[in-house]
């Protein structure tokens, strides 16, 4: 069975024939540490968590890079206003190096929280300045670059196919609302910085010399270097925010192709906007957004957040409300209330999974049709509840396709501890039920439920949580 995925820049589906024999090399963009990730942010990183996961469930060997922005991303994609690090230091008080590694943290403990597996190469970008300033020099070499007062510019002119990945239309449409007065040096609209200058008589407080003057590099050309210092001058996979598309991709090829003349990525994957039904796209610059480290204190698991994003293919725009919210997080406890009566019902270890079953066979053809993660997990439901097929099986496809949707099946965390009042009410409720004593049962759910106590009957049992926010 064949591994499909959408190539942004042939805008068709694709057979993935990776550059060496079941191993797979991709790139993935990573945050810019200047601020919270927000949960706009992580459905990108989801999507791509579940991209390995589901090529690893296929044999290959992935070896997964991403980078860690931690200077030259200016406020404006295309090299205007100030560096976001720079923002960040003068917001809080404090060094644009503490800025970086405070919301480092912060962003993988979110990334481990929606049970994201780690990358195996981490590249924050003030770590490979020289791989930079080297790529930068092999440009300039092949006439592909000039100076202007405030940086070195790379001249899209010279590159006939330059904005290949957005589309001939996309980039006329940004060449006609290009504001050229604010670097009136700039020879075409398009031209981006590789290098910038740090202002005269001011001391940035991250930069570095370089043979064209003391300054930082560009944002995208970060990328670049980092990606083929870790994967070789072509890649597997090169994936991001469907935001990345038009500017910050597109120049990644130019600068790439142009310093090796070999492409860049063989296959260009991007996930749609998270968006709110009161704001649209969910953006820091426009402030109140939601992070995934404030679900729990709502209530949430951010499990429920990753099993929310599952719902809807990630090239599919993903509207966030609430109510969504709370039905995927029922839709979790059913699911693993299923997972857990089955680990109850087994016993003894599980046989291996029936790969020649209809069920999983169709499970894997949803993998491998552009990671369709909602087939699979529609898969997964429907398997689960069919008891026609034996409990030991069905435990042991559960087991396997958790190994691809990270959900949490088998590791529910510990809960918290009810007063003894609450837990003797709860365990009174169950007795009733057994009885068969319904209107005792709905007496006792109303008075736990005025004490801030949500009882919830799934097919693994009587489940509780608390009333949410």
């Amino acid at each position: 069975m064949g591994f499909t995925v959408y190539n942004t820049l042939t805008r068709r589906k694709e057979l993935f024939k990776p550059l060496k024999d079941n191993t797979a090399g991709i790139y993935t963009c990573g945050p810019t540490v200047y601020l919270f990730a927000h949960i706009g942010n992580m459905r990108t990183y989801i999507f791509e968590d579940g991209l390995v996961r589901a090529l690893k469930f296929f044999g290959y060997s992935v070896k997964r890079v991403m980078n860690i922005t931690d200077v030259g991303h200016l406020v404006s994609d295309s090299d205007e206003g100030e560096d976001k690090m720079e923002v960040g230091a003068r917001r809080e008080g404090k060094s644009a190096w503490d800025i970086a590694k405070f919301y480092t943290e912060a962003f993988f403990k979110d990334y481990k929280a929606l049970n994201c597996l780690m990358p195996d190469v981490l590249c924050p970008a003030t770590e490979y300045i020289r791989e930079m300033i080297e790529l930068v020099l092999a440009l300039e070499k092949k006439g592909f670059t000039y100076r202007t007062g405030d940086g070195v510019y790379f001249d899209t002119a010279r590159l006939p196919d330059y904005g290949k990945l957005a589309g001939k239309s996309h980039m006329e449409g940004i060449q006609e609302g290009a504001r050229v007065e604010v670097n009136a040096e700039k020879r075409n609209p398009h031209d981006f910085a590789l290098w910038k200058f740090s202002p005269a008589g001011e001391k940035r407080q991250m930069e570095w010399p370089s043979p064209w003057g003391t300054g930082f590099p560009g944002w995208h050309i970060e990328c670049s270097a980092m990606a083929m210092k870790h994967l070789g001058g072509t890649i597997d996979i090169h994936c991001g925010g469907e935001d990345h598309v038009a500017i910050h991709h597109t120049n990644e090829i130019a600068q790439s192709e142009a310093a090796t003349g070999k492409p860049f990525a063989n296959y260009w994957m991007h996930g749609r906007f998270l968006v709110t039904g009161d704001t649209g796209k969910m953006s820091k610059s426009a402030g109140g957004f939601l992070t995934v480290s404030t679900l729990p204190e709502k209530g949430y698991d951010p499990l429920a957040y990753r099993y929310y994003c599952f719902l809807t293919h990630y090239r599919k725009q993903l509207e966030f409300t609430w109510e969504g919210l709370e039905a995927a997080a029922r839709g979790l406890d059913g699911l693993r209330g299923l997972a857990e009566k089955l680990r109850t019902e087994v016993t003894g270890e599980p046989p291996a999974a029936d790969r020649d079953a209809k069920y999983f066979k169709d499970f894997k053809e949803a993998l491998a049709d552009d990671v369709n993660l909602p087939e699979a997990l529609a898969g997964l439901w429907e398997t689960l509840k069919n008891f026609s097929i034996p409990a030991p099986q069905r435990l042991a496809f559960a087991l396997a396709a958790e190994e691809v949707l990270a959900l949490g099946l088998f590791s529910a965390k510990e809960r918290q501890e009810l007063p003894a009042e609450l837990a003797a009410l709860i365990k009174e409720r169950e007795a009733a039920r057994k009885a068969k004593d319904f209107k005792r049962s709905d007496e006792l759910r109303k008075a736990l439920a005025g004490k801030g106590v949500l009882i919830e009957d799934v097919p693994g049992g009587t489940r509780w949580k608390l009333s949410r926010g």
